[in-house]
């Protein structure tokens, strides 16, 4: 699979002045439900209305979607505000039945997109459709899983495809419910440029107070669009209700946000220099949580020679750290003195955590 500017046509042929924007619930409840939220949005930035029909969940028991009933609530509601639809498929059989009710865009589900084999029976139900294909990134922090299941699309001769970065799953408690891991979409964008990319911030966030903070830092690595969960009674969702938002708060979001615009050598120069500069504020984000998770496992460490009665200072594995650190940091273009430096303020933090952690402990 070759980076193409074709790849971006079914995006361009929609027109638009602003990203694209999917939006509706994260499951289709009722048929009165998706009509009342589909005509809230008919009228705001969003051009295609969302709902999940099929919800694989992590557990069983939990709601698992009204299935295929809901596709003719999605039909209907294309019928009456003009908007197009889009859903999650799972396996061949929900291709069968989405292409049967005309859904327009499908998506691939991260739970979906980790399994090679789901994904080629998807694909070659779906080959040489003209229906726009998502593709979500996998469930765990893999870009050639990711890229290995949109070219097993591509290979069935599907021109319409995109990906939507929805983070990815860790086993450590962070402030989102999947960690975005900016740089894996990052790193996707730089090898297919032309493939649009569009941010699920609802999924990354798994609350609605930070999908704003999201949406502007995908804005300013220059995603192509947002897929938001929106519910006209967020609160009484029958699932992901804490992640959704009203539509009246998507259309003062939509207003907030700032849409950069490549008019002209030097609107292009400072868009580009924005989206370096929002890469090094995610990649700062990441060295300050990185340092902290560090300082607690020296608090561990710390804890750990006050009951044993050991000195804090090892110099003998102080020495050992820095020698390889200067040797790894070789193999990055960083300089010796860079890497002393940082390491040595890095090793005085840990002492300092660790003589706290001795002084309370002899308290």
């Amino acid at each position: 699979m070759e980076n193409k500017k074709e790849l971006r046509n079914w995006l361009d042929a929609f027109g638009l002045d602003h990203p694209l924007v999917i939006a509706g619930p994260c499951s289709a409840e009722t048929e009165a439900q998706v009509l009342k939220i589909a005509h809230q949005l008919k009228d705001t930035d969003a051009t295609v209305l969302r709902a999940g029909i099929w919800k694989p969940r992590t557990r069983p028991g939990n709601f698992e979607g009204v299935g295929a009933l809901g596709l003719k609530w999605l039909q209907k509601a294309k019928e009456e505000t003009g908007m197009l639809t889009t859903t999650e498929v799972a396996n061949a059989n929900h291709v069968d039945l989405a292409l049967e009710a005309d859904i327009d865009i499908l998506w691939i589900g991260a739970r979906t997109t980790v399994s090679p084999f789901i994904v080629q029976d998807i694909a070659e139900a779906l080959k040489g459709t003209d229906k726009t294909v998502l593709i979500k990134n996998p469930v765990n922090p893999d870009l050639a899983l990711w890229l290995g299941a949109v070219e097993r699309f591509y290979t069935q001769d599907i021109k319409n495809l995109g990906v939507i970065h929805r983070g990815f799953s860790t086993y450590e408690k962070t402030r989102y419910r999947n960690n975005p891991e900016w740089q894996i979409a990052v790193d996707l964008q730089n090898k297919f440029p032309d493939l649009p990319l569009i941010l699920d911030p609802s999924h990354i966030a798994g609350r609605r107070d930070i999908i704003h903070d999201l949406c502007q830092t995908g804005l300013d690595l220059n995603y192509d669009g947002l897929m938001v969960e929106t519910h006209y009674d967020p609160d009484n969702a029958w699932s992901d209700a804490a992640q959704q938002i009203t539509p009246a708060t998507l259309v003062q979001m939509m207003k907030d946000l700032k849409i950069r615009k490549e008019v002209g050598t030097e609107v292009e120069y400072n868009n580009k220099l924005n989206t370096l500069r929002t890469q090094i504020d995610v990649i700062d984000h990441q060295l300050i949580e990185n340092l902290g998770k560090r300082m607690k496992i020296s608090d561990g460490i710390g804890e750990l020679k006050a009951e044993n009665n050991v000195s804090i200072l090892q110099t003998k594995r102080w020495n050992e750290i820095l020698g390889k650190m200067i040797l790894e940091g070789e193999q990055h273009n960083l300089s010796e003195e860079f890497i002393l430096r940082v390491f040595k303020a890095v090793h005085q933090e840990s002492i300092n955590h660790q003589k706290k952690v001795a002084q309370m402990q002899g308290a």
